[in-house]
């Protein structure tokens, strides 16, 4: 074999050499790229799976939330509905409270006239029919009162309650517990469960206890030896 022959074989041979070390090459550079291609997928997917189950979590929050204002807004109503029936029934019981103590001072009036004349008098007929005309007055004023929930307050031989009554003096009675009703001045009125008018009254007390021994020795001069 001549020196040109083996020239050749080298170059072949290396020839090979280099094709067998790109073929490697290429391998490896195939193989990491897939490895590379794979991972961020395998990451995507996970960070999309995190993505939807925060998406879910505050979709059921905001679920929660829509949920407890709606209650809310519910009871709201509620107390503004029975609100208003209340007031409502109140404007209807109680709406004319300044007309009811308008109407009780001529009451009282006729109540002092009727009670001012003496029954036991022979008066004229005219007189006569006078009271009976005032004695209807009043009973048909008592009912029309009546009519409207409006009530007196029953106030003699009563214990003193000062959310009925207003005291204006006090009697002093040995006979009776202090604190009771024995003088009513002004009669008092309920409209329904409402104070319309106070009682004005006179309460008992017990009289004072004075020692008259004592005041005896006061004014008796004491004895000189």
């Amino acid at each position: 074999m001549n020196n040109k022959e083996k020239n050749d074989q080298q170059e072949t041979k290396q020839k090979i050499e280099k094709e067998d070390i790109i073929e490697n090459t290429d391998e490896n550079l195939e193989e990491s790229n897939s490895t590379k291609n794979n991972e961020p997928k395998v990451e995507a997917n996970s960070t999309e799976e995190e993505n939807e189950e925060s998406e879910e979590e505050r979709l059921q929050e905001e679920v929660r939330t829509l949920k407890e204002d709606k209650i809310r807004v519910l009871a709201e109503m509620e107390n503004l509905r029975k609100r208003f029936d209340r007031e409502k029934i109140d404007s209807i019981k109680y709406g004319s409270v300044s007309f009811a103590r308008d109407i009780l001072s001529p009451g009282d009036n006729l109540e002092r006239a009727l009670s001012a004349i003496n029954q036991e008098e022979d008066h004229p007929q005219s007189i006569k029919n006078l009271i009976e005309g005032l004695k209807m007055v009043q009973k048909e004023l008592s009912s029309a009162l009546e009519k409207n929930g409006i009530s007196k307050i029953n106030s003699m031989n009563e214990k003193f309650d000062p959310n009925l009554h207003q005291a204006m003096m006090e009697v002093e009675r040995d006979d009776l517990d202090e604190g009771i009703v024995v003088q009513e001045i002004q009669t008092g009125y309920m409209m329904h469960d409402r104070l319309l008018r106070p009682a004005i009254v006179g309460v008992s007390k017990k009289p004072k206890q004075n020692n008259t021994s004592d005041s005896q020795d006061e004014k008796e001069p004491k004895n000189k030896d």
